[in-house]
């Protein structure tokens, strides 16, 4: 539990009740008392919880609070050229407590204040993993004291900051919401019988091939979860969530010193789903191939023309430019202009609020977000739910249609298009819940084949007269490509500032060649202005499509803004994107900026092939 300094003057009258509210509660059926001893400390903090404030005839009281618990269990196997690494499998029982203070109009919530953000943030900790009633009531009756006290002064620098204001916003902090009774039943983790260990060995023996790989990890991550949450308005939800993550790393050298990294990938709603040895092993084997021809590549140089993104890296471009363009919600007030400044920078907040009804996209075009949908043409999908983290029942929501801005996607959080949540606010491991993309479908009522988009590719390339055209066949994740900490927030510090203006970082990038049709490896390659602004003169749009599965970040700093399509399974929320190839008629393009490393002083010793 964080430990909260008390408030002086300030006289806490919550009663200890929790001996005879014990003896009345039921047992479940399947011996779960963890919503019953949320219902009950839940009954006591409305009727008994409140503060006296010195010179203040009435006594505050909260208007809103929630209870979040989270039963994560966890199966983790991490492998290294076919020898593991670890494996283990954790079981934890988190919560998360929220009380607001003030009104549905205006509440301690949305401030970052000198001490930094406190809205959506509640006192969390570990709870006791048998599901007892009393444990958890004691542990709830804590931490309902310590968000109650932190939404009172935090509702109270907030008033006293907006009274310095000239002009305050007249949106509201809280959305209103019909309270959502659904009880699942709890669900026994299914690990199926096939060997992780083995199969985490096998699939990563495979990188042995590549002795000029310095570094790798092949990851095999299972997560089954029961969320449970409780709130004043009535609102009662056990459900069940469960995904599956395979995920690989590989870090090597070019000659010049420059460190270069590839990636591999693929997600599941269960573990049986995952795909077996050979089919990992041959995603590794593509992934380790286009590591070593980038090892060869020649550097990129600046550039300036036409650009096509492959279906394969347009689905991940689009989940980076559009996470942040289709968010309704306003962003906090903030305390500090620096604070505003960085949400800018790192694409926080949304180019199309307040654009309801203009042209964001080209004409034809349709943006839909469907948590409803399972798959796409056989393909599943990850990323969708029956209610969102706030307790709202998911919806469809047409974002685009025909070019034309329509609807964005919104939380409990207000914005200055809705005032209402339609059912994406979302969050992973007790995060914050932001409006969040689940299954979007990105497509357009004129399409080009794919001979006939690299025909006008080509044709716009010499018609500029340019010796070449790039190809972008893949976009990085340096969540999952960087194996080091250190290497994360190093590329952060030089790239995030950039990112909300539409800074992208393409993985494999080609050369092509108009006139012979030669296509040259490229490495190093930065995309310069790619927001969401350049989408809609979009020069062309194919009759491909490709499902992108990804983990969204709920990382703090990077969710909902254009980092947040940088996740990995261990901090991320499942989500899809399908999309076509696209081509952009001009983009920047920046040469390689990477700064060498000294080289090993020895060669790599000899590597026996995978078995």
């Amino acid at each position: 539990m964080r430990r909260v300094e008390g408030m002086a003057g300030l006289l806490l009258l919550l009663v200890a009740m929790g001996a005879t509210a014990a003896k009345g509660a039921q047992v479940p059926q399947d011996n779960d008392h963890t919503l019953q001893a949320m219902r009950d400390e839940m009954a006591r903090a409305k009727t008994r919880l409140e503060l006296k404030i010195p010179n203040i005839d009435q006594p505050v009281r909260p208007y809103y609070v929630e209870y979040r618990l989270l039963d994560l269990e966890v199966r983790e196997v991490v492998a290294e050229y076919g020898t593991l690494l670890s494996s283990t499998q954790t079981r934890n029982r988190f919560m998360d407590v929220e009380a607001r203070v003030g009104s549905h109009k205006l509440d301690s919530s949305n401030f970052v204040s000198d001490e930094g953000f406190r809205g959506f943030i509640g006192p969390t900790g570990s709870v006791g993993i048998d599901r007892d009633y009393d444990s958890l009531r004691q542990d709830l009756w804590i931490a309902t004291d310590q968000a109650f006290k932190e939404a009172v002064e935090t509702y109270s620098r907030k008033q006293a900051y907006l009274s310095s204001l000239a002009r305050q916003s007249d949106i509201d902090d809280f959305a209103k919401a019909e309270p959502v009774q659904l009880i699942e039943p709890l669900a026994t983790p299914d690990w199926t019988n096939r060997d992780w260990n083995q199969e985490a060995r096998d699939t990563s023996a495979t990188l042995r091939a590549f002795s000029e790989i310095h570094e790798s990890r092949v990851t095999y991550y299972i997560v089954y979860a029961t969320e449970y949450l409780l709130t004043s308005e009535g609102t009662e939800i056990r459900q069940n969530r469960h995904f599956a993550a395979i995920e690989a790393g590989m870090r090597t050298f070019a000659d010049d010193g420059v460190p270069l990294n590839h990636f591999y990938a693929t997600y599941a709603t269960r573990p049986a789903d995952l795909p077996r040895v050979e089919a990992v092993r041959k995603g590794l084997n593509v992934a380790g191939t286009e590591l070593m021809t980038l090892r060869a590549a020649p550097t990129a140089q600046d550039y300036t023309g036409p650009v096509l993104f492959e279906a394969r890296a347009a689905a991940p471009m689009l989940a980076q430019v559009l996470g942040p363009a289709v968010n309704g919600a306003r962003p906090p007030i903030s305390f500090s202009p620096v604070m505003e400044q960085m949400l800018s920078g790192l694409g926080g907040k949304s180019d199309w609020v307040s654009r309801i009804g203009a042209r964001v996209l080209p004409s034809g075009v349709n943006a839909v977000d469907d948590p409803g949908a399972k798959e796409f043409k056989g393909t599943p999908l990850i990323g969708g739910y029956a209610v969102d983290d706030e307790g709202v029942r998911a919806q469809r929501i047409t974002l685009v249609e025909n070019g034309n801005f329509k609807s964005a996607l919104m939380s409990r959080r207000p914005g200055p298009d809705s005032d209402q949540s339609n059912g994406h606010g979302r969050a992973a491991f007790l995060n914050d819940a932001k409006p969040t993309m689940s299954n979007l479908f990105f497509s357009s009522a004129e399409t080009l084949s794919a001979a006939e988009l690299k025909k006008k590719f080509l044709d716009s390339c010499r018609a500029e007269k340019l010796a070449y055209c790039l190809v972008v066949r893949e976009m990085d994740n340096p969540a999952i490509s960087l194996l080091h900490q250190e290497d994360f927030s190093e590329l952060l510090a030089s790239y995030g500032g950039g990112a909300g203006t539409g800074d992208r970082l393409p993985l494999v990038v080609y050369r092509l060649y108009p006139e012979s049709g030669r296509e040259e490896m490229i490495r190093g390659a930065r995309i310069i202005g790619l927001n969401s602004r350049a989408l809609r003169n979009l020069a062309g749009i194919g009759s491909d499509t490709f499902v992108f599965n990804y983990m969204q970040s709920q990382i703090n700093g990077l969710a909902g803004t254009a980092l947040g399509a940088f996740g990995s399974a261990q901090s991320g929320l499942p989500a899809s994107v399908v999309a076509p190839s696209l081509l952009f008629e001009e983009l920047e393009v920046r040469g390689a900026r990477g700064e060498a490393k000294r080289l090993p002083l020895l060669p790599p010793p000899p590597m026996s092939p995978a078995k």
